[in-house]
């Protein structure tokens, strides 16, 4: 029994229209599903995937509009890694963020295969080039290449003091294994990787530009079973909740990051076609009654591109 790497990552952003903006225009991903967070209907959680909106390319937002900008600290994640396809893409993206205004970081340009750089409200990422031999999860955009897209998530990096209190739940109970200077978890598909760095000195503030959970991935029939051997390594995982989407449960682990173990699938073809995902406001059926209200209340969104044909 493995984890299919990660399934999606959750951020937050006090600006949806520029949140849209970013992650469609300037790094090319598709708005795979408008729809609420199932927790505070109020507000947006916005999907950006590969064309099909599949886990390990899913990166979600939920919108709080005119948060302030958090800070991340001890017990969160706060770089975001990417794969891409080679040295070729990383000069892609380093004129390509460069020209959209985007903090960038050079550095990692010209050999040791990695390019960081932050996105308007602060949220770190990193470009990596990949040699997983994952099939790519690539969105198709007019401006950037396929052989430039983004291809899905290379892992995450988070704060913590001490790794080890961590590493009895990563290793026993999850079957991260040990990889570089982190973790890798690896199942039949897809892998993902998960490390940590000393954290700052200034406390971590959760706000825009923070990361809220990470969420790693598992066939269904296996969920129970990792809900279990989370309680067996001292974790206090919650029930089994449908997210209508895909099934979750959470938990932290012992750094204070809030883990998810999310289902591959129903998937976001549960209720739109795949070649209108993410265009319209989509309700689990459970929040329908409250389409009139939401709609009046979230914030207006600019169009990201017409449906494909």
């Amino acid at each position: 029994m493995r984890l299919e790497g990660i399934h999606h990552i959750t951020a937050i952003t006090g600006d949806a229209p520029g949140n849209v903006d970013f992650y469609t225009r300037v790094l090319g991903l598709r708005l795979v599903k408008k729809s609420v967070n199932q927790d505070d209907p109020t507000v947006y959680h916005l999907f950006y995937a590969d064309e099909r909106g599949s886990a390990g390319s899913d990166l979600t937002f939920f919108e709080y509009p005119g948060a302030r900008r958090g800070r991340a600290g001890r017990g969160m994640v706060h770089r975001i890694a990417w794969r891409v396809a080679s040295e070729d893409a990383l000069s892609f993206w380093a004129e390509r963020l460069a020209g959209a205004g985007a903090e960038v970081g050079r550095p990692g340009v010209g050999g040791d295969g990695v390019l960081r750089f932050c996105d308007p409200e602060g949220l770190e990422h990193e470009l990596a080039v990949d040699a997983s031999g994952d099939e790519p999860l690539i969105a198709e955009h007019p401006e950037v290449p396929a052989e430039h897209a983004l291809r899905g998530f290379a892992g995450v990096r988070a704060y913590a003091h001490d790794p080890e209190p961590s590493r009895p739940l990563l290793e026993r109970a999850l079957a991260f294994e040990p990889a570089g200077d982190g973790w890798e978890v690896r199942g039949e598909h897809r892998g993902g990787t998960y490390a940590y760095d000393p954290p700052p000195d200034q406390p971590g503030i959760q706000g825009a530009g923070t990361v809220h959970h990470i969420a790693w991935a598992t066939p269904p029939a296996e969920q129970e079973a990792w809900r279990d051997a989370v309680l067996r390594a001292g974790g206090r995982p919650t029930p089994v909740i449908d997210r209508f989407y895909f099934r979750s449960v959470y938990f932290r682990e012992p750094s204070g990051v809030l883990f998810e173990i999310a289902t591959i699938g129903p998937g976001f073809t549960t209720d739109e076609p795949a070649e209108s995902l993410g265009q319209k406001l989509a309700l689990p059926p459970d929040y329908e009654h409250l389409r009139a209200q939401i709609e009046a209340t979230v914030t207006p969104l600019p169009p990201t591109r017409p449906a494909k044909s």
